[in-house]
């Protein structure tokens, strides 16, 4: 793990590999960690670095009026920092709203966009009664008390989290600060992105769980729709977080892509 200063924070993250660059960005109530299976399996052939994000695993803290754009502009700053630009950009959940913001901020650091799935922020995505029973339920969870807390969503997984990745799943749990992840889903809650999609001028892959329960289907065909140049694979018996549950069809349909479309 390495440290990189990003508008007066410290960004931790992990870089491995040689190659084209893949900056790879997590979900909410996670960090860098997730990413465990694409660090190991993409590393022959790409630079692969998986950040915490501001306020999650091993970075900084951020202050309560960090927004979406702050987000967007410390993950810029990491890949300035790095010298990676422009470089393949993959998120998850959240993390592809982050991804999106990067793009509308900094769109020459971004070579493609995989958006795995995400949303274009829960109010640009979800109706409008969904994002209420999320919110009240984030509520709740958050107003537990400490030794109740669990930042575990439901629907995450078509079945059970896969067994191997079990204790790296509670590991990364015991590391959420509940305080801080209220300020992200704020921020997720009030995200609508409806207005970038169809501006996006990098070719984008879609990497949706058949199975999504958090992001369904329905929103992978929004993006499929909006974004001019898109590419959609749908992996089978899958739910929300696709790369720990069906990893090797996740890192098959990044690496075809990545070599279909290699950084300038």
């Amino acid at each position: 793990m390495e440290i990189v200063r990003a508008n007066g924070l410290e960004i931790a993250y992990e870089r491995v590999g040689e190659g084209p660059p893949l900056v790879f960005v997590h979900g909410a109530a996670d960090d860098g960690r997730v990413w465990q299976p694409q660090l190991v399996a993409l590393a022959d052939e790409f630079t692969v670095v998986a950040w915490d994000e501001p306020g999650s695993g091993r970075s900084t803290d951020v202050p309560e009026d960090f927004g979406l754009a702050d987000y967007s502009n410390c993950l810029a700053a990491l890949i300035e920092g790095l010298a990676l630009g422009p470089a393949h950009v993959a998120g998850l959940s959240w993390g592809g709203t982050v991804a999106l913001e990067l793009y509308r901020h900094h769109p020459g650091l971004v070579a493609t966009l995989i958006l795995a799935d995400t949303y274009a922020g829960w109010k640009g995505s979800l109706p409008e009664e969904e994002v209420r029973a999320r919110v009240t339920g984030a509520r709740q969870m958050l107003a537990a008390p400490a030794e109740e807390f669990d930042p575990t969503l439901p629907g995450l997984f078509a079945g059970g989290p896969p067994a191997e990745f079990v204790p790296l799943l509670e590991e990364i749990a015991a590391a959420v600060n509940p305080e801080k992840l209220g300020t992200q889903l704020s921020v997720m809650a009030e995200a609508d992105q409806r207005d970038l999609l169809p501006h996006i001028a990098v070719p984008t892959l879609l990497i949706w769980g058949e199975l999504d329960a958090r992001s369904p289907l329905s929103v992978a065909h929004q993006f499929e729709q909006a974004i001019p140049d898109t590419k959609l694979v749908v992996i089978p018996c899958s739910g929300h977080v696709s790369n720990l549950e069906q990893p090797e069809r996740f890192n098959e349909a990044v690496r075809e892509f990545c070599r279909a479309h290699s950084p300038r």
